[in-house]
């Protein structure tokens, strides 16, 4: 993946726990643009590990001239979201992938119903702008616990098809009326909680939206566990991971060139053949089948562990 060394040029509290970051070019030179959706990968250079997390684009997608992020502080996560909102200042430079994007918009739809919640509201920001330059008609529905936890007011635009649900306040979500009765054709995209996604994905097979028709994004962090070790094939070396530390980081560490987008099992680019497997892949992402989880063949190194006596990769 191409990388971007880029100077941070901003600096903004959106709410106590939310952080807007903005990112140019150090000789003001335009920047790729992209499509609504999209992420950058931000690297984040802790001691002698390289913390790399993905983060939604919330700015204009055709204006090259800076990316913007949102950024979140979880203090009990896994460092990255610590060291963005402790440790990176105005002036500092900093290194992002280019653009990647797995939550595009249909653009073919008749219409698009957003639903977001708390920072799942990040992507939604850059698509709110592609959708406005079309001209396509669409509908957002954002919600979080308390209007101080819902940093993305401060960024989301006064119109009349934008519906924020406060629950502090009684105005809670209610799928079943958002998504019936909405134009043929119409597309939902969901981002948010594990639990929000699922509930918004039952809501619509209930009243029998297509399954074409119904995207969700969700980019999670690889749990913790046991630590293991993999043998890599290309060279027969034993690589440790450590109970805090993914599969992919480990072998980013080792120096071991593997691919991959989104780092939380969404995107399939770090898939990974499976020469041997004496144990079991402790399978966390969202991108294999039950049929491909139960064959062993396969991990997602960006989300999975194993545990087990050997685990050789096709790398």
């Amino acid at each position: 993946m191409s990388k971007l060394a880029l100077k941070v040029t901003e600096i903004e509290a959106l709410s106590p726990l939310v952080k807007r970051f903005r990112f140019e070019d150090p000789a003001g030179a335009p920047l790729p643009v992209f499509s609504g959706g999209a992420h950058i990968t931000v690297e984040m250079p802790d001691g002698d590990t390289i913390r790399r997390n993905s983060y939604s684009l919330i700015s204009d997608p055709h204006d090259g001239s800076g990316y913007e992020i949102a950024v979140r502080r979880e203090d009990r996560g896994r460092g990255g979201s610590r060291y963005m909102h402790t440790r990176v200042n105005e002036g500092d430079a900093i290194t992002v992938s280019s653009p990647a994007n797995l939550f595009q918009l249909d653009l073919r739809a008749r219409k698009h119903v957003l639903i977001a919640g708390g920072i799942g509201i990040t992507p939604f920001l850059s698509q709110l702008r592609q959708l406005g330059i079309a001209q396509k008609p669409y509908e957002l529905h954002y919600a979080a616990r308390s209007r101080d936890e819902a940093a993305g007011l401060r960024l989301l635009p006064d119109a009349a098809h934008i519906h924020v649900h406060i629950s502090d306040e009684g105005a809670r979500m209610d799928l079943g009326a958002i998504l019936d009765g909405q134009p043929l054709g119409t597309h939902v995209y969901t981002c948010g909680p594990e639990g929000l996604i699922s509930a918004v994905a039952d809501q619509a097979a209930r009243l029998g939206w297509p399954k074409t028709a119904v995207h969700s994004e969700a980019f999670t962090a690889p749990p913790p566990g046991e630590p293991f070790e993999v043998v890599v094939k290309s060279s027969g070396r034993t690589v440790q991971v450590k109970a805090d530390q993914s599969l992919l980081e480990a072998l980013e560490a080792a120096q071991v060139e593997i691919d991959y987008s989104c780092r939380g099992g969404a995107c399939g680019r770090c898939r990974t053949h499976v020469i041997a497997c004496d144990g079991r892949i402790l399978h966390n992402d969202h991108w294999l089948s039950e049929a491909e989880r139960a064959e062993q063949k396969t991990i997602m190194p960006c989300m999975s562990r194993f545990k087990g006596a050997r685990l050789e990769l096709d790398l």
